[in-house]
This record gives C-alpha cells, structure tokens and sequence, in this order.
C-alpha cells in the first residue's frame, strides 16, 4: 500500500477515498463497526489477507483517526482494534455509496452483464 499526502485543495471525496483505498481497508472497516477485534479474528473474517497487509492496513487507518489500537499488558500480549468516533463517522456515511453499489450490483446481474471482481 502506498500513502500519498494530499493537497489541501482536492476535492473532499478524494480526500475521504484516500483513506479507504486499498483492497482491504472498507472491509476492515465494516467489520470493525460490529465491535472490537483481535487481530486474528480479523484475519479469520477475511481469507486472502496476509498478516502483513493487515498490520499495514490498520496501522495507516490508526495513522487516519479512523482506529483505536488498544494492547493489554497481560501474557500473552493481547491487542484490539476498534474504530474511533472519526471511523464510525466515515461508516455512516459510506452507508448510501454501499447502498448504491448493491443497486448497481444488481442491475448488472438483470443485464446478464459480468460482475468483476476486484
């Protein structure tokens, strides 16, 4: 995954996509608007996520305001993710753009068209 600073005069769509490109990133996100995770339930959640990729992914939407990392000092060390106010703002309100692409995802399903996966 690659960051790129943004220009505080783009346009704040791209300024939100920014921190939620990636493969892995809005799906981290939905699953973390259900409630704390381990790392490890994470990886469970979501086969084809590498260990690496996830730690990358959780530690720039740290770096965004959008998680809350939380280790325990216990023995095993224990360590939980959870989305902050700023993320659960950021869930909201990609709830209609989900909305719109389940619409769309359906109308290519009438049209007999290919859905391509990403």
């Amino acid at each position: 995954m690659t960051r790129r600073r943004l220009d505080s005069n783009v346009c704040g769509v791209t300024a939100a996509v920014a921190v939620i490109d990636g493969k892995w990133k809005t799906a981290l996100l939905w699953l973390l608007e259900s409630g704390p995770h381990r790392p490890a339930e994470l990886l469970r959640r979501l086969p084809g996520l590498s260990e690496k990729v996830l730690s990358e992914a959780l530690r720039e939407m740290a770096e965004d305001g959008l998680v809350h990392r939380e280790v325990y000092d216990v023995l095993p060390p224990k360590t939980v993710y959870s989305l902050t106010a700023f993320g659960r703002e950021l869930a909201e309100a990609l709830a209609p753009l989900s909305d719109w692409g389940h619409r769309r995802l359906e109308k290519l399903a009438e049209s007999g068209l290919p859905v391509a996966a990403s």
